[in-house]
């Protein structure tokens, strides 16, 4: 089971870095998930995410307070907005555009009702 635990941290671990240099991929809550997944297999590798100059303080803020930082919610938001600029511009079917605007409202509404850092 370990081996699970390892590969699905070193997956979140690399979706996470990806979202670094792709704005529309999110890159806090893959290094959230990839420490939690460490810390069931790996101590090594827990403690060195942990102690990231990087990734370290968003999750200590999120495993001590629930807090996402102020330029990660306003990265969020920017990053929201342009999807949904993309959807528009493309020509997105009404219907479809509705579900999303829904769905990106709530994810929102999560995002800037958690404590800031």
């Amino acid at each position: 089971m370990k081996s699970v635990w390892y590969a699905s941290g070193l997956t979140a671990l690399a979706l996470g870095l990806l979202g670094v240099v792709l704005p529309l991929l999110p890159t806090v809550p893959f290094i959230l998930l990839a420490a939690f997944c460490f810390a069931k297999c790996s101590p090594r590798m827990q403690a060195w995410l942990e102690n990231h100059a990087t990734f370290g303080p968003m999750i200590h803020d999120w495993r001590e307070k629930g807090a996402i930082s102020r330029p990660a919610k306003r990265l969020a938001t920017v990053s929201i907005a342009i999807v949904f600029a993309i959807s528009l511009a493309l020509g997105v079917a009404t219907w479809v555009l509705a579900i999303q605007a829904i769905a990106l409202l709530c994810v929102l509404v999560f995002i800037w009702t958690r404590p800031s850092a």
